[in-house]
């Protein structure tokens, strides 16, 4: 299956919590690199005001395991296996801007990484955080496994 934008913002769309955390695809590049974004909220920020670690971490998690399904054969599924997220510096800006993107595809694991940005209203970019991944995957269940039971 070729997956485009719109199938990647339905992958997106499906994740409650992204939802909830408001990360929507914007971009899907044709090396398979994913881009992603949250417009700030109150909500995603510490009472410093900066943005919450986990915000930061999460989008760069599941934008990186959606690098790997974009580059995973027909019927595997990915699941994060282990991820480590590098916190640059605290995030100040209206919005975040993930790129993720896969290192090393392949049958079993996939290597990603990601970096996040976080994004002023005049443009200004400031780089937050680097992550790195390592994704499973697995083989996607099949419709007939709750027949079976």
């Amino acid at each position: 299956m070729k997956i485009d934008l719109p199938t990647l913002q339905r992958f997106f769309a499906s994740a409650p919590f992204m939802v909830d955390l408001g990360v929507q695809a914007t971009g899907l590049g044709d090396d398979g690199r994913v881009h992603t974004r949250i417009d700030l909220q109150p909500r995603h920020r510490q009472h410093s005001g900066v943005v919450h670690a986990g915000v930061m971490a999460s989008m760069a998690d599941h934008s990186m395991g959606a690098a790997a399904q974009v580059r995973a054969p027909e019927g595997l599924l990915v699941l994060t296996a282990e991820f480590k997220v590098n916190l640059l510096r605290g995030a100040r800006g209206d919005w975040l801007e993930c790129e993720a993107w896969v290192v090393k595809p392949g049958r079993q694991i996939s290597f990603t990484e990601a970096e996040v940005h976080a994004v002023a209203q005049d443009g200004r970019r400031t780089l937050v955080v680097k992550a790195a991944g390592t994704m499973a995957l697995t083989r996607a269940p099949s419709n007939d496994s709750a027949s079976s039971s």
